[in-house]
């Protein structure tokens, strides 16, 4: 049987359609069914609650559920290592925050290699620290803590949510740059380690500003700087850390990954509609109301922020001699 010529050509040409048309097609339709977005932490902290806020604006603009899946542990290398495993169908999304970067460095035997092994979607937001210390420590700016740091090397004693955390590494940073030696005391979360700054069991600390905010503005803590490249909108009047140590800079940042191999196509259906939400107005003040700007860039942007930011700490840690294993 002879196929009528128009027929055998749309056929033929159905046959040797190339994966491009395929995958944009795939693209199209996705998500065809809910997504997983694996969070490292437990429920009710700073990242789960801005993850959670991320997938009810991908629910509601891309009409399938995207359900945060909590896998704390291991400094979120479970949840980490769990995406790395998972297909690269764009249904399994990390939640990546600066503890990836960190951890690249801090374990040794990581089973996974995060910026090999995930590939970058989008950034989501950059959150500065504060560095506070109790009212009753004598210095009341960051040029005077670091002279009396000199002054007093191994007296000062440093709180930080734990070995590794970025308040930890950005305390660090500092005593790397400015040329002191303070003792670096870990906590098991910001919590306790706020009470015993409150208590003036420690001196300074290394804080992520919702956690501070309040008892800042109530006079219980002072702050001296905040740690970002600029003043910082909900303390206009603390200056930087680099106003007195050029050139340094510590954020905490999150974003969204996904499986090394997941189609581009997704990829850049994901980006484009998380860096819609990252202009809107409303959740601009959101995020703001949480100590943090939006952060939107293109995978590209956003993997070679990655590597910085894996190369940087590196440096860090290395300085530190922090491991966990």
């Amino acid at each position: 049987m002879r196929l009528p010529r128009r027929r055998f050509l749309w056929l033929a040409a159905g046959a040797a359609a190339p994966p491009a048309v395929l995958r944009v097609a795939k693209a199209q339709s996705y998500p065809a069914r809910p997504v997983r977005l694996i969070v490292g932490f437990p429920a009710g902290g700073a990242s789960d609650i801005v993850a959670r806020l991320v997938a009810q604006w991908l629910s509601e603009r891309l009409g399938q559920q995207f359900i945060v899946e909590n896998r704390p542990g291991a400094g979120t290398n479970i949840g980490t290592e769990a995406v790395t495993r998972a297909t690269a169908d764009g249904y399994t999304l990390l939640y990546a925050t600066t503890p990836n970067a960190i951890n690249a460095t801090l374990y040794d035997n990581l089973d996974f290699n995060f910026i090999r092994d995930i590939a970058p979607v989008a950034g989501i937001t950059l959150a500065p620290l504060v560095i506070v210390v109790n009212p009753s420590f004598p210095s009341k700016s960051v040029p005077d803590f670091i002279a009396y740091a000199k002054a007093n090397p191994g007296q000062i004693n440093m709180a930080s949510a734990g070995n590794g955390t970025p308040g930890h590494l950005a305390g660090e940073l500092f005593k790397m740059m400015a040329g002191i030696n303070t003792v670096h005391v870990p906590y098991r979360g910001g919590a306790p380690a706020l009470t015993d700054l409150l208590g003036g069991q420690v001196q300074v600390y290394f804080s992520v500003l919702p956690d501070s905010m309040e008892y800042i503005r109530a006079g219980k803590l002072r702050a001296l700087a905040v740690t970002a490249a600029t003043r910082w909108e909900a303390l206009p009047d603390l200056p930087t850390v680099r106003d007195f140590v050029p050139g340094y800079e510590a954020s905490a940042w999150q974003g969204v990954g996904a499986p090394k191999n997941t189609p581009i196509e997704i990829i850049e259906k994901l980006n484009e509609e998380i860096n819609a939400i990252l202009a809107d107005p409303g959740i601009k003040r959101r995020l703001g109301d949480l100590g943090g700007v939006p952060m939107r860039m293109t995978p590209p942007e956003f993997g070679k922020f990655i590597v910085a930011e894996t190369e940087k700490w590196g440096k860090v840690v290395k300085f530190s001699g922090a491991k966990v294993k």
